[in-house]
């Protein structure tokens, strides 16, 4: 088999859950497994936390689905509420809670007839401007869903554009908007996702939402005490399949991007674009090659890349390569290091590596 896998570490995913539920003791954590566990696998993730997290987010019925014909009986919030009114058969088959953000879907809602009534997530647009109803919309809808005999339980929410920032005057606005809007009428609000759950215990509301905070990826612009404790869930690990010495002034990879400046000793390593490694990773983003930090020299390709390990006399063929993750020896390479090399975010490293990448998990789920 080709040497490349995604170890996944459920205990840290607990870990990391319990965590977010210790920064916010007095509100109930949603755990958001949308983008297939964003990228770590949906079902096994949900199987892991289903003890513990008392509702699971993901983005659409399609995901729902994954996690029910997997035998997952906790709630469902569909963060994105249904796209067709014909999917509400199934929202109430299903059992499944549904965010509403837009004037169709409460249409919608309101001509259907359910078996249950189904819970309803009031989605505001307090100046992300992406979904959600504008401020001065909330109450008239909000009471024609009280009124609607199809709809449950009812909460507002919001999301945050500007969370993760060390000050940010966006957070506050959006923070007061939806507070008042809350006090006014009298709603259970849900507003921190990763970066308020760390950060702003002033945004913790009757449910949070974390989200890549579960994997072990920092969200904060600035680390905070809390954050340092994120445990890494995926390794994405490899080996060398190939070494050679070339000597000072020879140019590596596509494009000769990478000239040596001295003799170097370069390993071929089992990964590449084709496996979800970003191909804008520059000279010089690290891995970890036998727990020893080692960088990246020469274009990634397809199927492979190569690392300067001049200094790692101990590298061999077969020798593990850490992408990120944790090594062996327990030495770790954050995804949001890496991140930073590639000019990009966790989230796309971590939902981009592609299915055949086998994952691996431990325990075994």
């Amino acid at each position: 088999m080709r040497p490349l896998i995604a170890h996944i570490d459920l205990d840290a995913l607990r870990h990391n859950y319990r965590l977010a539920r210790r920064c916010a003791p007095y509100s109930q954590s949603i755990a958001v497994i949308k983008a297939d566990g964003y990228g770590h696998g949906a079902l096994a993730c949900a199987r892991a936390l289903a003890d513990e997290a008392p509702a699971f987010g993901v983005a659409s019925l399609d995901e729902a689905r994954v996690l029910r014909r997997g035998g997952i009986e906790t709630p469902i919030v569909l963060l994105e509420g249904i796209f067709s009114a014909d999917e509400l058969a199934e929202v109430d088959a299903q059992r499944l809670w549904m965010a509403v953000h837009s004037r169709w879907q409460l249409d919608a809602l309101q001509a259907y007839t359910p078996e249950a009534p189904i819970p309803v997530w009031v989605k505001v647009d307090s100046g992300m401007h992406r979904l959600g109803f504008a401020p001065d919309e909330v109450e008239a809808v909000w009471q024609a869903l009280c009124d609607a005999p199809q709809v449950g339980e009812l909460h507002l929410m919001s999301h945050f554009a500007t969370a993760d920032a060390a000050a940010s005057e966006h957070y506050a606005r959006q923070l007061a908007c939806v507070k008042d809007l809350a006090c006014r009428l009298d709603a259970p609000l849900s507003l921190a996702n990763s970066p308020a759950t760390l950060a702003h215990a002033e945004a913790h509301g009757a449910y949070n939402r974390p989200g890549v905070m579960l994997y072990g990826s920092d969200p904060l612009e600035q680390a905070n005490a809390v954050s340092r404790g994120l445990e890494p869930v995926m390794t994405l690990r490899a080996e060398i399949i190939a070494l050679r010495t070339v000597g000072p002034g020879e140019r590596i990879g596509y494009g000769g991007r990478f000239c040596t400046r001295a003799p170097t000793r370069v390993a071929v390593v089992s990964a590449g674009y084709g496996d979800g490694y970003d191909r804008h990773a520059a000279d010089g983003t690290p891995v970890l090659v036998e727990g020893r930090r080692a960088t990246l020299a020469g274009k990634v390709s397809m199927d492979m890349l190569t690392v300067d390990v001049s200094d790692i006399p101990e590298a061999r063929i077969g020798s593990e390569v850490v992408l990120w993750g944790r090594a062996a020896n327990g030495a770790v390479l954050s995804v949001d290091e890496v991140a930073r090399h590639c000019q990009t975010i966790s989230y796309t490293l971590l939902t981009g590596v592609l299915p055949r990448v086998p994952r691996r998990y431990h325990p075994s789920h």
